[in-house]
């Protein structure tokens, strides 16, 4: 029906000039088929502009990026008629879904493909009976990942097709992003808006949707930070290399919490981008298009594009290119894609197929763009005042040949000096802190450089005066060479800072023992904290150690608290919703 909505409402109706036009845009929505809930005429008689379409926005966030954009995208909500409320996904619960009608979920991706923590427990009652009353939403899915994963944005896909599966109806589509999402998440949040208005009226350009203006320092106006240590952790004989970094903030502005990140845009090595312009027969000065604008090819080379890893563009090109390679991209060939790809990075592409000529800007159009690295902050402000500490392992092994190196990790222990600044900006973790009760317990699962954060708790706690006591599980390959923060640990054991220290050296006897096998040793004291109010906190590797640690509590919560599976499930839910287990994995 194409009536003008001005016929709608009556000139002489005793309505001013706003309610009238937002009426007239609500029955025009009625007309085209758009279905708004009672609570839409709330305000009317206040004026046409404070009269909103109620949206609830979900977000399933790990590190804190899918928060932050829900939250903007709610803010951004409330000058297109839509009044959005950005809510974490674990308190669907609390939500009364028969007076919702308009959904949208900001989700990212964690691990081999799970859930963030704090969307689990929505994704579990996604597959209740309960959710089928969930048939009259409108809903639309924005999805955060890594193509450098196989399960690329597999949460936020998994929910969009149960959404659809339960009969909610898909009122905008899908979006998955990659590590560089800020411009297909401004065009998703305009369609989604535009999909929800009261109007009906024309999807708004993306470049209505405007990121929230810059103050200071930022991911997009990193800070240039000074190194002033870079110490390695290891001792002589070990097979890692993991070292502590300090970096000033002095001038910068930034702030940051215990159990925060720092993020680190670095610089590409040097020789390996030689190595490329080698293979391209580039001598590095020839234009191509980047974030800021034309730069020369080897600038560009080194600050904007990841040159490590192959993108699926550039996997896709070379396939059409080498029939050999092409085989290897069929689905039954998965795994002996994922054999083939590792240790192997663009250069080898360019070297292994020398007919392939590419010109600078074909090239670098089947590159990724650099992203930062975001590490977890091992210090407190409250003990380290303008300093934010790091804990990396350093990446290097040959390859092919090559001896390969990690972009961050290399380019702050080797490529750093006083003339080389560090462009980094604080991720914000609000998911990820010590108690604000400094009386309660907390239990710490850092192996490796997951001690990272909780070495920035325990200095906090100090500093506060924090009374609960404290129980680290740390554990590494070696103690004589890996044991990380040893004399500062012990020390805090010895003062009482620290009140019981659990550690696990896998290679210091025949058979293998990890960190969660000391929480299975100590299972019914570890089960009398938790029953005590502890915090349980897990920092390091999704895929495997956090799955393990997460597999032993359940198992503690069973023996050591006589729960069936069920219940134990069930304990570790209500610990999760309680923001009494907290992760940090990757």
């Amino acid at each position: 029906m194409n009536q003008p909505v001005a016929t709608f409402i009556p000139e002489n109706a005793p309505f001013d000039a706003g309610q009238r036009l937002w009426l007239n845009g609500y029955m025009a929505g009625l007309l085209a088929g758009k279905h708004f809930p009672p609570a839409i005429l709330k305000g009317a008689a206040n004026g046409g502009a404070q009269a909103t379409v109620p949206l609830v926005i979900l977000f399933g966030s790990q590190t804190g990026t899918a928060e932050k954009i829900a939250k903007q995208l709610a803010k951004e909500s409330r000058t297109r008629g839509c009044n959005g409320r950005a809510l974490e996904a674990g308190a669907h619960a609390g939500i009364d879904w028969s007076q919702e009608t308009n959904l949208l979920i900001v989700t990212s991706t964690y691990g081999d493909g799970d859930m963030p923590d704090n969307a689990q427990a929505f994704w579990d009652w996604l597959q209740t009976d309960a959710a089928k009353s969930l048939t009259h939403l409108n809903f639309s899915v924005l999805a955060l990942g890594d193509t450098n994963y196989e399960q690329f944005c597999a949460a936020g896909k998994k929910i969009d097709a149960r959404l659809e599966a339960l009969g909610a109806k898909r009122i905008h589509p899908l979006e998955v992003c990659d590590l560089d999402y800020e411009a297909k998440v401004k065009a998703w949040s305009a369609g989604a808006l535009a999909a929800f208005a009261p109007t009906g009226g024309p999807a708004a350009s993306p470049e209505a949707i405007k990121p929230a203006a810059v103050e200071g320092y930022s991911k997009t106006n990193p800070f240039p930070a000074k190194l002033i240590t870079n110490r390695k952790l290891n001792g002589e004989g070990s097979q890692k290399e993991t070292r502590h970094f300090e970096i000033s903030l002095e001038g910068s502005g930034l702030n940051y919490e215990a159990g925060d990140a720092l993020g680190v845009w670095p610089h590409n090595c040097p020789e390996l981008v030689a190595e490329i312009l080698a293979a391209l027969g580039c001598d590095g000065e020839e234009a191509v298009p980047t974030a800021k604008g034309e730069l020369p090819l080897r600038q560009a080379l080194t600050s904007f594009y990841d040159v490590s890893r192959p993108a699926a563009e550039l996997q896709k090109f070379f396939s059409e290119r080498n029939p050999a390679f092409a085989a290897l991209l069929t689905p039954e060939r998965k795994d002996d894609l994922k054999k083939f790809l590792w240790g192997r990075g663009v250069v080898d592409f360019l070297v292994e197929n020398p007919g392939v000529k590419l010109s600078p800007k074909e090239f670098t159009a089947l590159l990724k763009p650099l992203a930062p690295r975001l590490y977890s902050i091992s210090s407190s402000p409250k003990a380290h005042a303008g300093q934010v500490h790091l804990t990396i392992n350093v990446v290097r092994y040959d390859s092919l040949g090559r001896p390969r190196k990690g972009a961050a990790s290399t380019f702050l222990a080797d490529r750093v000096n006083d003339g080389i600044p560090v462009p980094v900006f604080i991720q914000t973790a609000h998911g990820f802190r010590p108690p604000a009760d400094g009386g309660k317990p907390v239990i710490m699962v850092g192996p490796g450089t997951g001690v990272a954060p909780f070495r920035g708790f325990l200095h906090e706690r100090s500093a506060t005066g924090a009374t609960g006591k404290n129980w680290l599980f740390f554990g590494e390959q070696r103690a004589a060479t890996d044991f990380y923060y040893r004399d500062e640990l012990e020390k805090m054991l010895a003062d009482g800072r620290l009140t019981k220290l659990s550690t696990a050296f896998s290679r210091d006897q025949a058979e293998k023992i990890y960190v969660q096998t000391r929480m299975l040793e100590n299972a019914a004291e570890l089960w009398a904290w938790l029953e005590a109010g502890a915090h349980f906190y897990v920092c390091g590797d999704a895929s495997r150690m956090a799955r393990d640690v997460d597999d032993a509590l359940h198992k503690i919560i069973e023996s050591a608290g006589g729960k069936s599976a069920e219940d134990a499930k069930a304990y570790v839910a209500k610990l999760k919703s309680d923001k009494r287990y907290q992760r940090d994995v990757y």
